[in-house]
C-alpha cells in the first residue's frame, strides 16, 4: 500500500560518531585531500583535436531489456532492483519503492537540443512505475537530478514522493513547488517506514550554473530494511570514504557502483572511478555483492567506448580472482530479485 505523509515517520539523526561534511568559503569540501579538477576546456579541446569513438556497425553493445511493469509490483517478485539506465536504479523493499537518481529524459542536460543524449531506449516509461515512496537524490549534476523528470514524479498521484537530498537542494525543490523534501549532510540518517537511509560521504562535486560550484552536498546512499544493507554509491572518484563507510557501515550486501564515464584519466580521475577503482571500492565497503551502474546510457559524457566498462570488469574480476556474481552489470531494464 502506497505510503501516506502520516505514516512517512520520518526523523533525521546524525551518527554519533562522525562530522558532517567539511566547508570552507567557497562552499563544500571532500573529505580528503586530492588533485584539482583539471580544465574542461583542455578536455574539450583535445576531444576536437582527436574525435570521440564511434560505434561500430551495429551499434554499441550494451544490453536492454523492456521492464515489465507487472513485474515491478509483483509481491512474489520482490524485493528487487532493477536497473533503468545511468545511475537510475529503483529499489522494492520492505514493501516500499526507492528511486535513485532518476532521469528520464533524452538528454542529460539543461537544453532539450543539446547535451549528453540517450543512446539507449528507456526500458519503461516514468507513468508505467508503479507508486514511488521515496527519491533519492546524489547530487545536483544533470545526468543525476533531471528537473522534467521530479516535476512529473511530484505530480503523480497521491501527493508524489518524499525526496531525500544533499545539503543546499531544499531550495531548488521549493522553487518548483516542491516541498516534500528532507535535506542530508553526510552520516546523517533517516528512518522512513521500515526502511533506513544514511547519506555517506564520497569524493565529488556539485555544480548546475556558473556561479554556484560546490554550495551544494554530494554523496551516496545507504539504505537498510528486511535486514539488508545496500548502497548506491552516487557519482564518486576514488578516496578513502569508502573505507570509512565500509568500517562504519559494513558489511553491505549489495552495492551500485559507477563504472563508467572515467575517460581521459587526467581530467575524470578526480570525479569518476575507474574500473579498477570500482573494484577496490567493492572491496572498501566490505560488499559480498556489487552492480556496475553509470555506463552505457547516455553519449558523449565521457570519452570510453560506451560498452567498455562491462569488458574491463570481466578482466578485473579475472586478475582479482572474483567470480561473476561478486561484481556483474544487468541489462538496462533488468529486474533482478534480491538474494
Amino acid at each position: 500500500m502506497r505510503l501516506v505523509s502520516a505514516a512517512l515517520a520520518l526523523s533525521l539523526s546524525a551518527c554519533a560518531f562522525a562530522q558532517g561534511a567539511p566547508r570552507g568559503p567557497d562552499g563544500f569540501r571532500n573529505n580528503y585531500p586530492h588533485a584539482e579538477k583539471a580544465s574542461f576546456w583542455a578536455w574539450q579541446a583535445e576531444r576536437l583535436r582527436n574525435g570521440l569513438p564511434q560505434p561500430p556497425p551495429g551499434g554499441w553493445n550494451v544490453p536492454v531489456v523492456r521492464t515489465d511493469p507487472a513485474a515491478l509490483a509483483d509481491p512474489d517478485r520482490n524485493p528487487s532492483v532493477t536497473w533503468i539506465g545511468h545511475a537510475t536504479v529503483l529499489l522494492r523493499l520492505a514493501g516500499r519503492t526507492v528511486l535513485f537518481d532518476p532521469i528520464f529524459s533524452e538528454r542529460a542536460s539543461p537544453l532539450p537540443f543539446a547535451g549528453p543524449r540517450r543512446v539507449v531506449p528507456l526500458p519503461i516509461a516514468l507513468d508505467e512505475l508503479p507508486p514511488v515512496d521515496v527519491v533519492v537524490i546524489s547530487h545536483n549534476h544533470y545526468d543525476h537530478l533531471d528537473e522534467p523528470t521530479v516535476l512529473r514524479l511530484a505530480q503523480r498521484p497521491g501527493g508524489g514522493p518524499r525526496f531525500l537530498v544533499p545539503l543546499g537542494l531544499r531550495e531548488w525543490f521549493a522553487t518548483l513547488g516542491i516541498e516534500r523534501v528532507d535535506e542530508f549532510d553526510w552520516w546523517q540518517r533517516a528512518d522512513v517506514g521500515p526502511l533506513a537511509f544514511t547519506f555517506v560521504p564520497v569524493q565529488h562535486w556539485s555544480r548546475r550554473r556558473l556561479d554556484d560550484t560546490n554550495r551544494t552536498l554530494w554523496g551516496g546512499w545507504v539504505v537498510e530494511g528486511e535486514g539488508r544493507r545496500l548502497i548506491h554509491a552516487g557519482d564518486p572518484g576514488y578516496s578513502r570514504d569508502f573505507r570509512d563507510i565500509g568500517e562504519r557501515l559494513g558489511p553491505i550486501d549489495l552495492a551500485f557502483i559507477p563504472i563508467g564515464a572515467y575517460a581521459p584519466r587526467w581530467f575524470m580521475q578526480v570525479m569518476h572511478a575507474d574500473v579498477g577503482e570500482a573494484v577496490q571500492i567493492r572491496e572498501d565497503l566490505r560488499a559480498r555483492r556489487a552492480i556496475g551502474i553509470h555506463w552505457g546510457t547516455f553519449s558523449s559524457l565521457a570519452d570510453e567506448p560506451l560498452d567498455e566498462p562491462p569488458r574491463l570488469l570481466a578482466r578485473e574480476r579475472e586478475a582479482r580472482g572474483l567470480a561473476r556474481e561478486d561484481f556483474d552489470v544487468m541489462a538496462i531494464g533488468e529486474v533482478r530479485p534480491l538474494r
